[in-house]
């Protein structure tokens, strides 16, 4: 298009130039006439060519406006990704780090419980048999399972289940296995396994009948159950424990628990 506005332009003018050269061949006043009409149609190009180049201009400006608004859009969506990708960094890091101090504490507490185990082989034979009274609070199994009660009332209950864990695996025959069995249960109660609570404890009711852990046992389980909210599980729990134990020194809790519960509707 500009091309031809130019060409235009150019053949006016060259016309123009034509009759004035030749204005002789004509008479003035038609001369004039002719002249003044090739001026006025030069005067039409040169607007149109003008107007051309101002719409090419501001085109080529909107063409660039658009092309640095694009850049500047994607610079943002950049930074705003190096931003989450430093986040997501910062998190994973973080997370490493729990995992390997969590790691590094099972590790502590296993080295733990196997040097106090191997005091306890290397402790002299005659002093035993010399003080039978105190010989079973020196078994291996006594230690492991106090070891395991301090973690448990210390509130460190991710190293207790382990050393409860431990207990039961190696010792799963003795006599203080049911309190070990407990101890595993509350230790998953407290650290919010309370599916897995309840299954221990109820394998404790069901392999220690004569446990007098029993009411503690219910009543953990019954604590699970309102976590979980088994409402009418937990009510039956509660009245079981009240039932076969009225004498425990849980019952007036119970109690209290199950009017609490009765009141639910």
């Amino acid at each position: 298009m500009m091309k031809n506005l130019i060409l235009s332009s150019v053949l006016l003018a060259t016309q123009l130039f034509s009759m004035s050269s030749h204005s002789a061949l004509f008479d003035d006043a038609e001369a004039r006439k002719k002249i003044l009409e090739v001026e006025k149609s030069m005067q039409s190009q040169n607007q149109a060519t003008q107007s051309a180049i101002n719409d090419l201009k501001q085109s080529q400006e909107q063409r660039d406006a658009i092309a640095r608004n694009a850049l500047a859009d994607m610079q943002s969506q950049l930074d705003a990704l190096k931003q989450e990708n430093a986040r997501l960094k910062g998190e994973l890091e973080v997370a490493n780090h729990k995992v390997e101090t969590a790691l590094q504490r099972q590790k502590d507490l296993y080295t733990d419980i196997d040097e106090r185990l191997r005091k306890i082989e290397s402790a002299p034979t005659a002093e035993v048999a010399a003080t039978p009274a105190v010989a079973e609070k020196d078994t291996q199994e006594y230690q492991l399972l106090e070891l395991a009660n301090g973690l448990s009332k210390e509130s460190k209950h991710k190293d207790a289940f382990n050393a409860y864990d431990k207990f039961l695996k190696d010792y799963p025959t003795s006599s203080y296995a049911h309190e070990a069995m407990y101890g595993l249960g509350y230790s998953q109660f407290a650290l919010k396994n309370y599916k897995s609570s309840i299954a221990t404890q109820q394998k404790l009711i069901d392999t220690y009948a004569d446990s007098p852990k029993l009411p503690d046992a219910m009543f953990n389980m019954a604590n699970s159950q309102i976590q979980l909210g088994l409402v009418l599980g937990a009510k039956k729990t509660l009245r079981d424990l009240i039932a076969k134990f009225p004498n425990s020194e849980l019952t007036p809790t119970a109690h209290k628990r199950l009017k609490a519960l009765e009141a639910i509707r």
